[in-house]
């Protein structure tokens, strides 16, 4: 076909929808169905569409105290929206304050190991977030290495890269040893609860892979040097390993609950993404072998970060309150297992959707939030709120403006994400006294 052809048919196309604006409304019922489609002032945006301009935002460089700032917690859209029950939460107390643990366990830094613990969901995959936690607290008070590594790496890390190596053969992590996690399918679940603190581990064991007695490991350092002074291993004691450099060699049949490369003394921050997760798998975890891992390894302050993985999903305010719920099942059994550890909650971040071809935040949001920092001040633990923090409703549009945030509207790129974790990891050390 010529291209005039071409041409003049898209013009009549264009000329057939546009006369379909004018002549009906933005939707027609059909049955029991309705067709939507947006008008012509939608579509040459001379109609307002609901959302702050990004100059109402919060400034992202003078940001108040999470704790205090005061924002808007009404989506503002024209869109139907679930009816939400009205929420009194405190905002005055500074959740800091239950901190202390952590903090007083600072002092230690300089004679032996106080280990930071930062589970999450998808947003801090790759080590996102806790690479910058983890810069800023190892810049004040010390330490090295990035801490906990599963032995089989799905997610690429932007900290250390990892190969794994079966009888001298590179392997993929899904050619590798058989591994279980808690949050997975009920196919890679163990009904003994026995994940380690990961979450998650490998089974050497030649039965189950072949080859899987024999695995090497090389972990290097993404910036080219040595960032450690000391490799972990946990393992069952049938486990043997040794090191040479950035590689360890294990053999034998067991259970590996994961590799560390750290320092003898100073902070080391472990992260622990669990992609797809909503936090309520700690339950499904061993008490006995938790505790044991918090005890011996000076645990002395767990980061939770979930709740985003609900949003999507719901429209029942009913149901974000039975997911918080279990949230605070999954923080008292973190207290038990830590009982001389403080507890940090990271709520999620402001989440939109696209409605008629425009961006709105998820109605929930703002309730999750809110019911989220509740939980944390009765169970007396901190809570940072991702979602006040970047502006509140709307706000993630902002971000998405200014490339910190993907076209998901849900997650942030690496810039946005190294954003987020310097602003905890700076409201943490701005309660040391």
């Amino acid at each position: 076909m010529r291209p005039y052809k071409v041409l003049w048919f898209i013009a009549c196309v264009m000329a057939c929808l546009a006369a379909l604006c004018v002549v009906l409304p933005g939707r027609v019922a059909w049955g029991n169905e309705e067709l939507r489609w947006p008008t012509l002032a939608e579509v040459f945006e001379t109609q307002e569409s609901g959302l702050k301009s990004p100059e109402t935002f919060v400034s992202l460089d003078t940001i108040a105290p999470v704790d205090t700032v005061d924002i808007q917690d009404t989506v503002a859209t024209k869109f139907p929206k679930p009816v939400i029950p009205k929420l009194t939460v405190d905002s005055t107390t500074d959740s800091r304050a239950y901190l202390s643990a952590f903090y007083a366990s600072l002092a230690e830094s300089g004679s032996r190991v106080v280990r930071v613990l930062h589970y999450g969901d998808s947003q801090i995959e790759e080590d996102r977030m806790t690479m910058e936690i983890r810069e800023q607290l190892q810049r004040r008070y010390g330490g090295k290495g990035v801490g906990l590594m599963p032995l089989a790496q799905t997610i690429r890390a932007l900290t250390v890269d990892q190969e794994l190596r079966m009888n001298g053969r590179h392997v993929s992590p899904q050619q590798g040893p058989r591994r279980y996690l808690v949050y997975g399918l009920k196919g890679v679940q163990r009904a003994d609860g026995l994940y380690g603190a990961m979450g998650q581990m490998a089974v050497m064991n030649d039965s189950l892979v072949r080859g899987s007695e024999d695995i090497t490991a090389i972990c290097t350092p993404k910036d080219g040097r040595p960032r450690y002074t000391k490799w972990k291993v946990f393992a069952d004691t049938s486990v043997h390993y040794t090191f040479a450099g950035d590689t360890v060699h294990l053999t034998g049949r067991g259970n590996v609950y994961g590799l560390s490369q750290q320092s003898e003394t100073g902070v080391i921050v472990d992260n622990i993404p669990m992609r797809g997760c909503l936090g309520l798998v700690f339950t499904k975890m061993n008490e006995a072998q938790l505790r044991r891992f918090y005890s011996e390894q000076n645990v002395k302050l767990i980061i939770m970060q979930f709740g985003g993985n609900a949003i999507p999903s719901n429209e029942n305010p009913g149901t974000i309150v039975g997911i918080v719920k279990g949230l605070r099942e999954q923080v008292q059994f973190i207290k038990r297992c830590a009982p001389e550890a403080s507890i940090l909650f990271v709520g999620p971040s402001d989440m939109m959707r696209q409605t008629e071809g425009e961006w709105e935040t998820y109605p929930l949001v703002p309730y999750m939030d809110k019911l989220l920092r509740k939980m944390a001040i009765e169970e007396e633990i901190a809570y940072f709120s991702l979602f006040r923090w970047m502006g509140g409703v709307g706000s993630m549009k902002h971000w998405q403006e200014i490339g910190l945030a993907g076209a998901d509207g849900v997650h942030f790129y690496r810039g946005g994400a190294r954003k987020a974790g310097n602003a905890v990891a700076e409201w943490i050390l701005e309660g040391v006294e």
